[in-house]
């Protein structure tokens, strides 16, 4: 009599698992995410045949979250200043998956790059341009580089409340203090 073994793996666990790990050690050998994801080497290897696939399948997963997050924050409705601390809140969940897949960059090497970050760009890009053409924001500073500030402040949240360094409670309201802090547009005193 044959007998089938079937091993399955909750796919999403063991992605967040490894963004987890490689958030804060780049260098982790794929070893050491199958231990951080609690399974053997092997069913790692069966399930992402490399570092680079297992990358690959990380960025998909978090541009899947991003565009969730987008879309749940609303970004077109209410002010800009509004949206962008619900952008930020929303990005709460995925934001080690996103400390992780922004600092890795063979992913925005070559021809490659995935689609998804020039949406998630340009959704974040129009709400900043939104904000300067309502007066809320400053224009001197571009919707280009408030995005990437943006990003910045969303990884680094994410890496300090992964460290312990922050309360998760604290992650939108700190953030969205400095963003909107940097990009307020003030009154000129004469």
């Amino acid at each position: 009599m044959q007998y089938l073994c079937l091993m399955t793996i909750d796919r999403e666990r063991v992605l967040r698992a490894a963004a987890a790990l490689l958030a804060r050690k780049s260098t982790a050998t794929m070893d050491e995410v199958a231990k951080a994801a609690g399974i053997g080497r092997a069913t790692l290897h069966r399930h992402f045949a490399g570092r680079d696939a297992l990358v690959r399948a990380l960025e998909e997963f978090g541009l899947r979250e991003l565009e969730a997050a987008v879309e749940e924050a609303r970004p077109d409705e209410g002010s800009a200043p509004e949206a962008l601390r619900r952008l930020i809140g929303a990005t709460a969940p995925a934001s080690p998956l996103l400390g992780f897949l922004i600092t890795e960059n063979q992913l925005f090497e070559g021809e490659g790059v995935n689609e998804g970050w020039a949406r998630i760009d340009a959704v974040c890009t129009t709400l900043f341009r939104r904000g300067q053409e309502e007066g809320h924001f400053r224009v001197d500073l571009t919707a280009v580089w408030l995005t990437e500030a943006l990003y910045g402040l969303l990884s680094a949240g994410a890496w300090a409340v992964q460290a312990g360094r922050v309360a998760p409670k604290d992650y939108q309201y700190m953030i969205a203090e400095l963003v909107l802090g940097g990009c307020v547009r003030r009154s000129v005193e004469a």
